[in-house]
């Protein structure tokens, strides 16, 4: 199991928000390395469950570790995608008390070069959570069309010059196969016309293939919705985000959901009728100043919080 440390971001602020019933049922949805999961055991009872799920098989040998130290939790190899089959199949849909997830790429992703997702340190270019299924980056990017990547870094890294940068990319495979990190750091930035002060130029294509290969935002998407059904009424749903995708996504799903049902305009309608799911709990939480200072790395995290509404009967 990997040695690399992660610092928990938001950790009061997210733990608290879905904290209800102190023998309740909860999931940490992104389980990592438990920082958020520990922090919420220390706060229940002896009755209570804590289920965690993830996609990395060092987070799974950590919630193994975990398990074997308290009988309350339990940990899942699976995305948080698979959220609402996994608890259906264990009875517990409808039941949850209170579900976090915390998006992105942990501490020891980030510091472990062997794992590929950085570019300030070379290593094999994989980029997969899961390093048990799927394709690595190298082998996505040895395959995808020249107009499909141009689409994945201009879509998901918001990538200015991401034709530029798509066509660099597939006149370098041609010449050789891109298999490290720092080949793919080199080329994106000497295809860079514009480097952002204070930001590295391959900062946005990094982000962009990592989200394209591990499904992050359809993932999202699907966490969400299922993390609505599995709540109980009077349950809490906890989503930090570290970029404006992720947190476009779920802003705009607490919205809808707390808008409820489209009606034609001009009908009149009462918010009863609207059938609203959510109940958006206070403004979006930012971490203070002495946590960024602490965790550079907290800096863009954002936490909003959502309750699920009792259906009228």
């Amino acid at each position: 199991m990997s040695s690399y440390v992660h610092q928990t971001v938001l950790l009061d602020e997210a733990v608290v928000s879905i904290l209800g019933a102190k023998d309740g049922v909860y999931v940490d949805a992104t389980f990592g390395r438990g920082g958020h999961t520990r922090y919420l055991l220390a706060r229940l009872s002896p009755e209570a469950r804590v289920l965690g799920f993830d996609k990395d098989p060092e987070a799974i040998a950590a919630g193994e570790q975990l398990a074997r130290e308290d009988s309350r939790f339990a940990i899942i190899h699976a995305s948080f995608a698979e959220i609402l089959s996994v608890l259906k199949a264990r009875g517990l849909a409808g039941t949850i008390d209170g579900v976090l997830a915390d998006l992105g790429v942990s501490s020891p992703q980030l510091d472990d070069a062997g794992r590929g997702f950085s570019f300030l340190k070379d290593g094999p270019l994989d980029m997969r959570m899961d390093t048990t299924r799927g394709p690595s980056a190298a082998e996505w990017l040895a395959a995808v069309a020249e107009g499909e990547l141009a689409r994945v870094l201009f879509e998901y890294g918001e990538e200015r010059y991401s034709r530029r940068i798509a066509r660099a990319l597939v006149k370098a495979r041609a010449e050789k196969a891109i298999t490290r990190t720092k080949e793919l750091a080199d080329i994106v930035a000497a295809a860079h016309p514009a480097w952002e002060k204070h930001k590295h130029p391959a900062t946005r294509a990094f982000q962009a293939i990592r989200i394209a290969i591990n499904s992050e935002l359809g993932d999202i998407e699907t966490f969400l919705r299922d993390a609505l059904a599995v709540l109980k009424p009077g349950g809490r749903l906890a989503v930090i985000s570290f970029h404006s995708l992720e947190d476009r996504l779920v802003k705009q799903f607490f919205q809808k959901e707390a808008k409820g049902d489209d009606f034609p305009a001009g009908l009149p309608v009462t918010v009863d009728m609207l059938k609203p799911r959510l109940k958006i709990v206070g403004k979006a939480i930012e971490p203070s100043a002495a946590e960024v200072d602490a965790n550079p790395r907290a800096r863009s995290a954002r936490l909003r919080v959502a309750e699920k509404i009792a259906e009228a009967a």
